[in-house]
C-alpha cells in the first residue's frame, strides 16, 4: 500500500509544546495499522482498556498518531491506535518524527504529560529515572519539564540512580545550551587549562572546560589582571582574629584572592620589572615560583609522601610558613594604592 504524505502546519500538531529538536517533521500520512509497531510506553501498567473503549466509540476524528518514521514505532497515540483496531479500522492518520531513537521515549513522556490520559506519579518517576540514564547530560530542569516532576525530585532520582563518580560535570538545558553543573568548577578548570596552555584559543578552552566561550574569555581576562577566575563572594569578618588575619582599617583595599594560574602567568612579567630586580625582589619572586603549585592533587601527594612520624613536625613548619606569608600579604595590601 502506498503511503500518502501531506505537509501540515506544525502549529496544528498535537506536539507543538516541545523543544525544536523534538518536534514532528510536519509530514502526515495515511498508513496501514499493520505497519505500526507498539510504542515504548512510559505507562508502567500499559494502556487503559476503558480509555481505549471510549476512544473506539467516538465519531469525531482524533488527532494523528505520532510515529517515529525510521522505525515506524508509535511515540504518542497508543490508546488511539488500540481504539482504531477495536473499531476494525485498516488505516490511520499519522504524523512523523525523524529524531534520534534515544529522544523518542523522552518525547513520548512529554506528550503524555501534556495531554491525553494523564501519567501516574509512578509512571513519571520511572520515566525520569530512565531519561536520567539515557540522557545524563540533560539538566534536572529539562527532565522535569518532560516528566511533569519538580527539578528537585529529578535531582534526587539522579543521585539514587547514578554513582557520584559517573555523573557528568555539564548539563544541557531546555534551550539546548550546555552549561557546567557548578560554575566555579568550570572556571577553575579553565584557569588550569590556561596555565598549562597559555596560547590556547578561547573556543578550545571553553570546550575542554565545559563552559561558554564568553565565560572562558572572562576567566582569561581576570587571570591577566591578576584576579581569581572565580569572582570572590563577600566574606564575614571572623569574630576572633590573629595578627595574620587582623581586619584592615576602613577604606583600605579589599583582599583579592589570586589563583595559582594567575600567579604562574604573572611571575614571568614581574621578573622583567626593573623595580623588582633587587636582591629582595629576586628572593621574593623565587619563593613565589616555588610555591605556585595550583594543582590540589600535587599538594595532596606531597602530604601523602610524608612519613607519619614526621607529619606533626612538618605540619607545624608549614603552618609557620603560612603565617609568614599571610603577614607579608597583609603588609603589602596596606601599601596598595
Amino acid at each position: 500500500m502506498s503511503t500518502q504524505l501531506a505537509v501540515v502546519d506544525s502549529a496544528q500538531s498535537p506536539a507543538t509544546a516541545v523543544e525544536p529538536a523534538e518536534r514532528p517533521s510536519g509530514l502526515r500520512a495515511t498508513v496501514a495499522v499493520s505497519e505500526l509497531l507498539p510504542s515504548d510506553s512510559p505507562r508502567v501498567n500499559g494502556e487503559d482498556d476503558d480509555h481505549v473503549r471510549l476512544l473506539s466509540e467516538l465519531d469525531a476524528p482524533l488527532p494523528p498518531i505520532l510515529v517515529h518514521r525510521p522505525t515506524m514505532r508509535v511515540i504518542d497515540g497508543m490508546h488511539r491506535l488500540r481504539g482504531a483496531q477495536l473499531r476494525g479500522d485498516k488505516e490511520v492518520e499519522v504524523e512523523f518524527f525523524d529524531g534520534e531513537p534515544a529522544d523518542v521515549f523522552a518525547l513520548a513522556v512529554k506528550l503524555n504529560v501534556s495531554h491525553g490520559l494523564p501519567l501516574t506519579l509512578a509512571d513519571r518517576t520511572a520515566a525520569a529515572a530512565r531519561i536520567v540514564t539515557d540522557r545524563p547530560q540533560w539538566s534536572d530542569r529539562r527532565i522535569a519539564a518532560n516528566t511533569g516532576l519538580a527539578a528537585g525530585t529529578v535531582a534526587a532520582i539522579r543521585r539514587r540512580s547514578t554513582p557520584q563518580g559517573e555523573q557528568s560535570n555539564t548539563r544541557m538545558g531546555r534551550d539546548g545550551r550546555v552549561r557546567p553543573l557548578h560554575a566555579a568548577e568550570g572556571r577553575l578548570r579553565a584557569s588550569r587549562i590556561i596555565a598549562d596552555h597559555p596560547d590556547a584559543s578561547l573556543r578550545e578552552i571553553a570546550q575542554r572546560a565545559g563552559i561558554a566561550t564568553a565565560t572562558a574569555k572572562d576567566v582569561r581576562d581576570r587571570i591577566r589582571l591578576g584576579q581569581d577566575p572565580v569572582a570572590p563572594r563577600p566574606r564575614t569578618v571572623p569574630s576572633q582574629t590573629s595578627p595574620a588575619t587582623t581586619p584592615r582599617p576602613a577604606g583600605s583595599r579589599a583582599a583579592i584572592r589570586t589563583s595559582a594560574a594567575a600567579i604562574s602567568l604573572m611571575l614571568p612579567n614581574m621578573s622583567k620589572d626593573p623595580s623588582l630586580r633587587t636582591e629582595s625582589g629576586r628572593t621574593l619572586l623565587h619563593l613565589l615560583s616555588l610555591h605556585a603549585i595550583g594543582d590540589e592533587a600535587k599538594w595532596s601527594r606531597l602530604a601523602q609522601s610524608v612519613p607519619g612520624h614526621r607529619a606533626g613536625t612538618l605540619a607545624q613548619a608549614a603552618r609557620r610558613c603560612a603565617e609568614h606569608w599571610l603577614r607579608l600579604a597583609h603588609e603589602l595590601e596596606m601599601r596598595c594604592p
